[in-house]
């Protein structure tokens, strides 16, 4: 069966604040006619009101359909709160130092994966060729990137300065030599040292680039909005240390590393690595800013009581297609792109029950992808820790499927998401809590919604009850304010009504002592 393709969508909100405040002012009987008619300008609000994502993002990145999230329009996240930092400081932060080779527009690309044959490094549940069609990936996302040559060489050294024995890298040195046109190396390890890079750049005499800058040279090309920016550029510090003890060991080979500038007390390098660790500060500084927003945001949509489902998977999985499907929204066009998504955006759609849920679109995981890199966007992956549930979407027609649920657990894992909602998690088919989806042919979207809504009531501790009220009393006007109220069947001889709500057994405990004594 396809997989589950991509997520994304809109926002509606099933009560503004001037209809929470007209419902709370609601304290007199009401008639049957009057009530008939609120009910209507009820439903009418509800189905025209709508949010966009609070946070859009975009890419430059070549594409089979380039017009992707970062193209909508509507309120953001950073729209609550501009003048923490001017868009003028955070472009300048993004622009001011970038690790070398990023700037060239074109790179041609030789790829190298190291196939370590056994030891802690070995991987067990892909293969060497499966690995480099993925780093074939990486590179082809880039703009203006292209593959001219690979090769997949053994090692039994992964640990050792060159990777490599004597013997194959010296093969591998000669074949690159011989490769006309060749711009840059892809050596396709998690990071190399600065003396590894350094080594190979020596002997190659070509930029080499690692999965931690190709991914961030992604990441760098998608990145729209302020978070987004000072994220990567927090993320590009390693890197350019990395360039500048390299620089300033070529100096020092040379005699020129050590001098001192002035009569500060500081040498070259000294300096340069204390305005590195000033513009680090910086960048923390305003992403702890925006952190204690997103905070502030997680609580609003608490407050407001909508249910929060996580939607998270491997890169390119299908995220934003289902999130689309669920939610109907046309205007989404889901990109087929690695890392498309690279900003948290919040989407609302119903269930069965009528009942308003978020869709929260998360960035995509990447096998060997660099905690230091993940630290970057660790605050806007605290998002998963505060969900009420999670869908965790699978690409099950892809050969690496397996690898990749491997690698999504051991990053919730290591951001230390809390049991129950591990224990709950849905996912697909051939596996515990898994539902087979076809996002894109829109089969099994019920029985998903049905599932969801299942696990929401558990986890939110929320009831679907039909409660009789006496509209000589507050009652309605209460559910309205403290509840969902999805139905109202009046019975005007009586002067009541059954209303059938979507309530929380705190908020159900409230009722109950207010109006029936118990």
């Amino acid at each position: 069966m396809p997989a589950l393709r991509r997520i994304h969508s809109w926002l509606p909100l099933l009560c503004t604040r001037s209809c929470q405040r007209a419902a709370a002012c609601r304290p007199r009987p009401l008639h049957a006619a009057a009530l008939l008619t609120l009910k209507q300008h009820w439903l009418r609000r509800v189905s025209a009101v709508h949010f966009s994502p609070y946070v859009v993002s975009g890419c430059r990145l070549t594409s089979t359909g380039d017009t992707g999230a970062g193209q909508q329009t509507g309120s953001t996240e950073e729209d609550e709160d501009e003048d923490f930092m001017e868009d003028s400081e955070v472009e300048e932060l993004f622009q001011q130092q970038i690790p070398a080779g990023i700037r060239e527009g074109q790179n041609r690309v030789f790829i190298v994966h190291p196939d370590v044959k056994w030891g802690s490094r070995k991987q067990h549940l892909t293969t060497a060729e499966l690995m480099m069609a993925e780093a074939v990936g990486l590179v082809n996302t880039l703009e203006n990137w292209r593959v001219v040559d690979k090769i997949i060489l053994s090692t039994k050294t992964p640990e050792k300065k060159r990777i490599f024995g004597k013997g194959n890298f010296q093969y591998l040195t000669e074949k690159i030599r011989q490769t006309v046109g060749i711009t840059a190396v892809f050596v396709n390890v998690e990071r190399l040292s600065p003396l590894s890079e350094r080594e190979f750049e020596e002997a190659w005499g070509v930029k080499v680039f690692d999965r931690y800058s190709v991914v961030l040279h992604i990441f760098r090309c998608n990145a729209k909005t302020k978070e987004a920016k000072l994220q990567i550029s927090l993320a590009e510090i390693p890197l350019l240390r990395s360039r500048l003890k390299n620089e300033f060991a070529n100096l020092d080979q040379q005699g020129g590393g050590s001098r001192y500038i002035g009569g500060s007390g500081e040498t070259q390098y000294e300096v340069q690595q204390r305005l590195l660790k000033e513009r680090e500060m910086k960048i923390r500084s305003a992403l702890e800013k925006l952190g204690k927003k997103r905070h502030l945001l997680r609580s609003q949509r608490k407050h407001r009581e909508f249910p929060i489902v996580s939607v998270l998977g491997y890169t390119n999985c299908g995220k934003t297609t289902l999130i689309k499907a669920l939610t109907g929204d046309s205007g989404l066009q889901p990109r087929n792109q690695l890392f498309a998504t690279l900003d948290v955006t919040v989407h609302a759609g119903q269930l069965p029950s009528r009942m308003t849920v978020l869709y929260v679109d998360t960035i995509g995981f990447l096998s060997q992808l660099p905690h230091r890199l993940i630290d970057s966007f660790s605050a806007t992956l605290e998002d998963i820790k505060h969900s009420d549930l999670l869908v965790h979407v699978r690409d099950i027609s892809h050969p690496e499927t397996v690898n990749q649920k491997a690698n999504v657990l051991k990053v919730l894992k290591n951001l230390q998401i809390p049991d129950r909602l591990m224990n709950s998690m849905i996912e697909q088919k051939t596996y515990d809590n898994a539902l087979p989806i076809s996002a894109l042919e829109e089969r099994g979207l019920d029985e998903l919604k049905k599932a969801l809504q299942e696990k929401i009531m558990n986890s939110t501790g929320k009831h679907i009850l039909d409660l009789k009220v006496n509209l000589s009393t507050p009652q309605l006007s209460w559910l309205y304010k403290e509840a969902t109220v999805q139905d109202v069947q009046v019975d005007a001889d009586e002067g009541s009504a059954v209303v059938k709500v979507i309530i929380s057994t705190a908020a159900y405990g409230r009722y109950r002592k207010l109006f029936t004594g118990r």
